[in-house]
Formats: C-alpha cells, sequence, structure tokens
C-alpha cells in the first residue's frame, strides 16, 4: 500500500531548485509520485509500502545541496509552515548581519588604501574580516550545499555563488607570498550580496504567498460544545462529526456544519469572497471559519479536518501552484542545462584571456571611457580572474526558476480572495485561446429551482384570491411546482386557508377542498376530463406562455375555470451580464441542456445565447463537447454544476464548475467559482489571462537578461560586483512584476 510522506524544504525557491530536489528523489526505488509546491517549500513524496522511508528521503534531498526543515511523521511535533517560514526569515537575515558589517569595515580600509596611502597590514586585516563572510556567515552553508549538489550533478545555483567567492579568497591569500591583486574584497563583496538577494527574495516571495498564509489562518482554533447539557471549550482540531457546536455573536463557525437552532447573519466573505452577509436559519449549512454578526446559533458538525470547505480550498489552490503551465517546459530546459553551460562560459573566458588580452584589450579601452570599473591597464591574470567571476555570479538561474512559481503563486492568492480556485496551471495558459464558452442552463444561467411567474384569472376573480386558492391546496403537495406555488404566495403575505380531502391526481393535477369549494389544479387535459367550462378564454395566454418554456397549470373551483399559473426556472440575477461580457471579450456563447427545444430558446433569447444545443442527455454532453470543439477548435470551456456535468468539464479545454454544485462537477474542473455567480466566469478568464501575462514577462526578461549580460560580462566589461547585485535585481524584479497583479 502506498503512503505519502511530505518534506518542507525551505531552500528550494524556484523551479530550478525544485527540479534538483526532484532529481535527487527520482534516484530512489520504491518512488511512485512526487508533488512539488514552491509556494509552500512542500515535497510530497509518494512511496510504495517497502520504499523508502522519510529519513531516506531527507537524505537525498540534503545530499542535493538542499536543508529540510521537517518531515512529516517524522518529528514528534510539526513544524508549522508559517513557523518554517519565518524561521527560515529570521536565519536569511542574522547571516546577513553577520556578513554585512565585516564587509562595510573592508569597504572603510579599501578607500584609504586606493587613494591616499597603504594602510599598515592592509591584506592581514581584510583576510581577517571576509574570513567569516565567505566561511562562516553565510559561505559554510553556500559552499556546503555547492559541493552536494556538484557530487550528486545537480549544479544549483550555489555552485556559481561558490566558485565565485571561493577561489577569489584563496587567490587573494597569495599575496602575502608574491606582491599581486587582491581578489579577497572581491569576494566578501559577493557573498555579502548575495545574502541580501536572499533575504530580500525570501520577504518578497512571503509577501507573494500572502494569501495562501491568510487563508490557512482563517479557521477558529477553539471550539465551543455541548454535552450532557453542559458547554466545554475544545481545540478545532478535536471537533468530530455529529458534535453540537454553540456559536455566540462574534464567534467564528469552527468548522462546516448545520443550523439546527437560532438565525444570524453570517459573513462569509473570508471563505468565499461574497461581502454581503448571508442569513442562516434552522437547516441551513454553515462554513467553517465564517463569522457570526449578531444572533446565538447551535451548529451541529458535518465535517471536519481535510473534508471541511476550507481545507479543500488550500487543496485546491496546492494543487494550482504545484501544477505545471506548458511554457514552464521552456524554463525547465533552460535551467536544466543552464549552471553547466555557466561553468563552461566561466572557464572558456578565463583561457581566452590568458591567451588571447591583447586581442580583447581595445574592448576594454573602448569600455574604459564610460565604465568606472573598467581597467584596460591591469595585468591579464587579473582581467581574466575578473571576467571568469563575473560570468559566474551574473548567470544565476534563479531569475528565471522564479518566473513561473511567482506568478502562479500571486494568481491563485489572489483568485481564492476572489472566489476563484484556479486548480489547473494548464488551464491559465490555454485560457488565452478560448473562443467558445459552453453553458449548462440548470443551476448555472438558470437558478436551478421553479418559482412562479405568471398570474392570470378570468372575469370575476381577484389575482391575490385564485394565489390563495391554488396555495392552500399545494400546501399538502411537496411537487416543486407547489413548493414554487405556496413561496410565491407567501412572498405576497398571502395567508393560506386549510385543504381537505387532498388528492394527488398523478401527472395530471391535484386537487382538494378549500372554504368548502372543490379546487382541480392542474394541466389543460385534466381540466377537460373534469368537464371544466371556460377553458377557450384562456388558450391564448396558456400557448403563449407554454412557448415560453414555462408550466402553466390551471385551476378550476367547483368545475368554473377560475385562471391559470405558471412556473418557471428564473434567471439568476448576473446571467445576462456576464453573457454581455463574453460577448464583448469576443467570446461565442453555447448553451448546453437536456430541457426541451422550446424551453431552452427561451432562456437563450432572454440572456443573448449565440447557439442552443437543447434535448441533450448526460452520456451526450461529452460528445457535444467533442462536436464544439471540432466546430470551433480546441478551444472549449465548459461551464457547469451538476453531477451530469462532470464528463463534459473534463472533456472541455477548460472545465469550470460552480462552486454550489456537486462534488463531482467541482473535482473534474479546472477552475471553480465558489459563490456560483456567473460573473465570475469572467473574472476568471481575465486573471488566468493576467497571471499568463506575467508568465511570460517574467520568463522573456530572465531569459533576455541572461543572454545579455553574460556575453558582457565574459568580455571584461562587468565588474563582479556590478553583476551579483545585478543578478539579486532580476530576481527581485520578476517577483516585484508577479506582484503586480495585485493592483488588477
Amino acid at each position: 500500500m502506498a503512503k505519502r510522506i511530505e518534506l518542507i524544504v525551505p531552500g528550494m525557491g524556484s523551479d530550478h531548485c525544485a527540479g534538483i530536489v526532484k532529481g535527487s528523489l527520482l534516484k530512489l526505488e520504491g518512488i511512485e509520485q512526487i508533488g512539488i509546491n514552491i509556494a509552500r517549500h512542500r515535497v510530497t513524496v509518494t512511496v510504495q509500502d517497502q520504499g523508502p522511508v522519510a529519513s531516506t528521503l531527507r537524505q537525498a534531498v540534503e545530499n542535493a545541496g538542499y536543508e529540510v526543515a521537517a518531515v512529516e511523521g517524522e518529528d514528534e511535533a510539526p513544524t508549522s509552515e508559517r513557523q518554517v517560514e519565518e524561521d527560515y526569515l529570521r536565519q536569511a537575515r542574522q547571516r546577513l548581519w553577520i556578513a554585512v558589517l565585516p564587509t562595510t569595515l573592508i569597504m572603510l580600509l579599501m578607500v584609504p588604501q586606493m587613494l591616499w596611502q597603504p594602510v599598515p597590514g592592509y591584506l592581514f586585516w581584510v583576510a581577517l574580516l571576509a574570513f567569516p563572510v565567505v566561511f562562516l556567515a553565510g559561505g559554510a552553508a553556500t559552499h556546503k550545499a555547492a559541493w552536494r549538489s556538484i557530487r550528486s550533478r545537480g549544479y544549483n545555483m550555489d555552485v556559481l555563488i561558490s566558485m565565485g567567492s571561493l577561489p577569489p579568497y584563496l587567490i587573494g591569500l597569495l599575496g602575502f607570498v608574491t606582491p599581486m591583486t587582491s581578489f579577497i574584497e572581491m569576494a566578501a563583496t559577493i557573498m555579502t550580496f548575495h545574502l541580501l538577494g536572499r533575504y530580500l527574495e525570501a520577504r518578497a516571495k512571503g509577501r507573494a504567498s500572502q494569501a495562501i498564509r491568510q487563508l490557512l489562518n482563517l479557521g477558529a482554533k477553539t471550539a465551543r460544545i455541548e454535552r450532557q447539557g453542559q458547554e466545554l471549550e475544545v481545540s478545532a482540531q478535536d471537533l468530530q462529526p455529529g458534535d453540537l457546536m454553540v456559536i455566540r455573536p462574534g464567534d467564528k463557525i469552527p468548522t462546516d456544519g448545520e443550523v439546527v437552532a437560532g438565525e444570524s447573519h453570517l459573513d462569509e466573505s473570508l471563505a468565499t469572497g461574497e461581502s454581503l452577509p448571508v442569513y442562516k436559519v434552522v437547516g441551513d449549512q454553515v462554513l467553517g471559519a465564517t463569522l457570526n454578526k449578531e444572533g446565538h446559533l447551535k451548529v451541529r458538525a458535518t465535517r471536519v479536518g481535510k473534508d471541511t470547505f476550507l481545507a479543500q480550498v488550500v487543496r485546491l489552490i496546492d494543487e494550482a501552484q504545484g501544477s505545471r503551465v506548458p511554457i514552464q517546459e521552456f524554463a525547465d530546459r533552460m535551467t536544466g542545462r543552464f549552471v553547466p553551460v555557466v561553468l563552461l562560459i566561466a572557464l572558456f573566458s578565463l583561457v581566452f584571456w590568458l591567451l588571447f588580452a591583447d586581442f580583447l584589450r581595445p574592448l576594454l579601452l573602448w569600455g574604459e571611457s564610460f565604465l568606472p570599473w573598467v581597467d584596460a591597464g591591469a595585468p591579464t591574470p587579473v582581467l581574466a580572474m575578473m571576467a571568469a567571476i563575473a560570468v559566474l555570479v551574473i548567470a544565476c538561474p534563479c531569475a528565471l526558476g522564479l518566473a513561473t512559481p511567482t506568478a502562479l503563486m500571486v494568481g491563485s492568492g489572489l483568485g481564492a480572495q476572489r472566489g476563484i480556485l484556479i486548480r489547473s496551471g494548464e488551464a491559465i495558459q490555454t485560457f488565452k485561446d478560448i473562443r467558445v464558452v459552453a453553458l449548462d442552463k440548470t443551476g448555472t444561467i438558470t437558478r436551478g429551482e421553479p418559482r412562479l411567474s405568471a398570474v392570470q384569472t378570468v372575469a370575476g376573480m381577484a389575482r391575490r384570491q385564485l394565489l390563495s386558492l391554488a396555495a392552500s391546496v399545494e400546501q399538502a403537495s411537496e411537487h416543486p411546482i407547489a413548493t414554487a406555488v405556496v413561496a410565491g404566495a407567501r412572498e405576497e403575505g398571502i395567508e393560506l386557508a386549510k385543504v381537505e380531502h387532498f388528492r394527488s391526481l398523478g401527472a395530471g393535477g391535484v386537487s382538494g377542498e378549500v372554504d368548502g369549494r372543490r379546487i382541480l389544479l392542474g394541466n389543460r387535459q385534466l381540466m377537460e376530463e373534469a368537464g371544466v367550462t371556460g377553458l377557450n378564454e384562456l388558450t391564448p395566454a396558456l400557448q403563449e406562455l407554454e412557448g415560453k418554456g414555462q408550466t402553466v397549470i390551471l385551476l378550476a373551483a367547483d368545475s368554473a375555470l377560475c385562471g391559470l399559473l405558471a412556473v418557471s426556472d428564473t434567471l439568476k440575477d448576473d446571467s445576462v451580464a456576464a453573457i454581455e461580457a463574453l460577448h464583448r471579450m469576443g467570446l461565442r456563447v453555447v448553451m448546453l441542456t437536456g430541457d426541451n427545444p422550446q424551453a431552452a430558446q427561451a432562456v437563450a433569447d432572454a440572456v443573448g445565447i449565440d447557439e442552443v444545443l437543447a434535448g441533450v442527455l448526460p452520456e451526450g454532453k461529452v460528445e457535444a463537447i467533442r462536436g464544439l470543439q471540432q466546430k470551433y477548435g480546441q478551444c472549449v470551456a465548459m461551464v457547469g454544476d451538476g453531477i451530469n456535468d462532470a464528463a463534459a468539464l473534463k472533456q472541455a479545454n477548460v472545465g469550470i464548475a460552480i462552486g454550489a454544485g456537486a462534488d463531482v462537477a467541482i473535482e473534474a474542473a479546472d477552475v471553480t467559482l465558489i459563490r456560483g455567480e456567473l460573473t465570475g466566469v469572467i473574472e476568471a478568464i481575465r486573471l488566468s489571462r493576467a497571471t499568463f501575462s506575467k508568465i511570460v514577462q517574467n520568463l522573456v526578461w530572465a531569459s533576455a537578461y541572461n543572454v545579455a549580460v553574460i556575453p558582457i560580462a565574459a568580455l571584461g566589461l562587468l565588474h563582479p560586483m556590478i553583476g551579483v547585485i545585478a543578478m539579486t535585481a532580476s530576481s527581485l524584479s520578476v517577483i516585484g512584476n508577479s506582484l503586480l497583479l495585485r493592483r488588477g
């Protein structure tokens, strides 16, 4: 039997790092699947029953050059993700300060050494001050990780930093035995800026994942439960299905449940993005982490732990951040070969400068005129070393590796705040090509519950009287049409009379006695069989309403026709606006429904649908989507909410589930709209397109940056210290560009 083991790897900050970690684990026998979430620094490994144990997985990752903060199942008290992030940031800050202070002193010594007069014992003091920077502060971890990476042939970014700082320091020590230029200052500066970049990167990535952390912290920590007439306070983690929770005004709902006593308004914005409080009464479902505004409630727990709504939301976001965007394959291919290629370029630069310095020196003379750090008169070994080190430190692949995960991190977190869960990275890229949106009718365009839509009387019968008679009889029925009639009467404040001798007449209708009058409710055939008179008077109205797809019932009292009532599935408030917005985006909208053509066309005309596919059985929806894909190309999105939509959602290029619908539909979809509003489709498309745009921008910038600066560094026109600053700025610019999504 397979088992799942989770590792927290705080130093795994990009796709490049994730690829090395994954590669180190794949070398082990008995690995079935590896899932990586860069945003949460999580590696989820599914191992076979006789596969490697947690300690073996830890060792494999550490051998690849990455520290493992915690392994689920191995630690007695597993460290929380927030704690891991805070510890990592605190450690990065401490290492930075240990490096900054000595490096600042080195800079202060360099000024008189270079401008005024030699400082006595300068090389000794510089070597002494640089030692903790290069070998202790961040150097110990960097060099150790670099060695492990080389040994496992992973070649992570630590290799470049180690090669850019360690050799210059060691070569600089030769100055104690022979006169030569010191590179020790450069080694300390490179390591310090590397540590500064790590610290700033950790802070920026913390901002990018802020929405996810907020989501994880939404839940209540404790719960009041009622047992044997007494209230007890327990940890929310200890709740069990069936526990009776006592919710006071201002309390958070500890877990999902059903209201069994009381009524109140709940603020569900933290969980669903819905800004208006939702009124809850006995029998209504409530979500964990939502806020009780004013009333006292008793709620019976129905779902706890990993089964709750909030846990499912977090899981969907995990899947989104751990998923892959097709364009990411480009970045993966580049980063996988990047570090070895950079090492070769650095070696080539070193050798080429040593052999052909006279050929390259005129280029330095040109650069010296406008680049203050270029010294064309420096000795050839110095120029060769400067060029090689500059190539090493400028060419870190972090920016390229951060391009996709940071955009996904921000985009998915922003979507969660707005009630949009994008669980598939591929869907983010596919959205830009969507040309057709297929909508299920019931529960998607319409409310999915019949409502009273029309009342018409004949001469001598008042509207309220007709509605009172109809609702009084229908209150004894459980049919959806009866429920709609009764609800319509109560909305108008009509009091219902007692019904006697109620009978259900099958598909034809119902009958009963109200205030001594025999009432008959049903279709035209039932009225004709009962000998009801005056049917022709309402025939035009009946035909008009049925032509619009509405269900019409006639009412007769003592065999005389009194009027008719129509029931229909009404449109959602935002359906018209949503479909108009889809048209403005240049998308074709198709309705896919099992209803009859008349009813379907009536709804289509009301909301502006372009094309109607009616009478489609559940098993035929998949074929209908395939037909649209063949007709319009592989660019079809499907929106649905029912069990019978699940297969079609999977078949579509992008499946969008209305969150209020069936769990199986949500599981099959690429995108889930928690609030169940059709306008969420528009927002999901815009957010996905914006996220993909940021991914492309990040990849273009990171690729162009490396292509442009590596040749400049190899030619000796870039000082290594400037290079390490530029490398840090490149990574931060990618993160900053992703954070701009929040402004959309």
